[in-house]
């Protein structure tokens, strides 16, 4: 499906006239750098991180590209994925006129951006196995004024991932912006939505480095889309978004190919074992399936369960409010793993003897 992206892009953003760094001025001839004198951006002269960090990040978009296969203008990144979220509120969606739609529970900051950028947000929940409903969906993306919808897949906090047949009917009728948040696409079984990336010119993809790769200090997040969107995306975006030393720590972590593949099968077995572990709880009703790095698991008071975890010094998630009874625990490493399950275990022991 293609879209024209000019009726959807907010009038004073297609007019804007973005910031000129100094680095857009001169563009860094790599093979003269040594012997060039920059006097040009007011930078300290001492120093070992005295000058600006590329405002474009192409070293680190070269070597996304050569992993993803994708072009380097179809690669945005942002300071976490949060940057690229709110972008997208701020290109596509006028304040106080213009809705976004997410399915939920689901992650929390399309809502919180929603409101930053005083843009109404529609929540359709999704069915009772976690998926898309489209029955319900359809009667909300014909709406003029719904520019963005977001769709998190494998789904925070649910861990399955969405329907596909259903994306891809959004897509296809869809006049506005289908943002697929894939955080954690790494420990899915399931393909990534860049793959038909040129297929849909309103698909933007959304991943991080903070999950998987291990690097959610450094605040690193991506966006695939098409040269357009992407060019739009550089356009707002502030001019040195990411620093020089997490640009680094990202390369670094493409370039450790064989340490973040061994730490993805390490927490895909620990997944596999810790839904079966926690099954056998006794105060545990229920393990949902997961597709990420996590696991919703539903116990008999979440509330309680979840203070009994935190006073014995583990700290999961209390996703009571947002599904009833439910925690959402992260796989951690083996040895962390064991220390959580018997805890568990002390806690069933002592609930049965209390019982008693």
């Amino acid at each position: 499906m293609m879209i024209d992206l000019k009726k959807i892009v907010r009038k004073n953003i297609l007019e804007l006239k973005p910031y000129s760094s100094a680095r857009d001025e001169f563009s860094e001839n790599s093979s003269m750098s040594s012997e060039l004198l920059f006097l040009d951006a007011n930078e300290n002269p001492f120093g070992e991180l005295n000058r600006y960090p590329d405002p474009y990040q192409l070293e680190l978009k070269q070597c996304l590209a050569e992993i993803k296969q994708i072009p380097t203008d179809q690669i945005f990144i942002g300071n976490g994925s949060d940057e690229v979220i709110d972008l997208l509120f701020r290109v596509f969606c006028e304040p106080g006129k213009d809705k976004a739609l997410t399915f939920s529970p689901t992650y929390g900051m399309y809502n919180v951006s929603s409101a930053i950028n005083d843009v109404q947000l529609l929540e359709v929940p999704l069915n009772e196995k976690f998926n898309i409903d489209l029955s319900i969906t359809t009667s909300y993306i014909n709406d003029n004024n719904l520019k963005l919808l977001f769709i998190c897949t494998p789904n925070n906090p649910t861990g399955n991932c969405l329907n596909r047949d259903a994306i891809i009917e959004i897509l296809e009728s869809f006049n506005g912006i289908v943002a697929i948040d894939e955080a954690y696409i790494d420990f899915s079984s399931e393909t990534s939505w860049i793959e038909i990336l040129d297929q849909f010119s309103n698909l933007v993809v959304i991943q991080t480095f903070s999950k998987a790769r291990g690097l959610a200090a450094a605040r690193i997040g991506v966006c695939f889309g098409s040269t357009e969107i992407i060019r739009l995306l550089n356009k707002v975006k502030p001019p040195y978004n990411i620093s020089e030393l997490n640009q680094r720590a990202a390369i670094a972590s493409l370039k450790s190919t064989d340490k973040f593949e061994r730490e993805v099968k390490i927490l895909l077995k620990e997944r596999d074992r810790l839904t079966l572990e926690l099954a056998a709880i006794d105060f545990v009703s229920e393990v949902y399936p997961s597709q990420a790095n996590f696991l919703l698991v539903e116990v008999d008071d979440a509330d309680l369960r979840y203070q009994q975890l935190v006073q014995s010094g583990v700290i999961p998630r209390n996703r009571n409010t947002v599904v009833r009874n439910c925690l959402r625990i992260t796989v951690g490493s083996p040895n962390q793993n064991d220390e959580l399950i018997g805890l568990c275990n002390t806690l069933s022991i002592e609930n049965n003897k209390v019982a008693e």
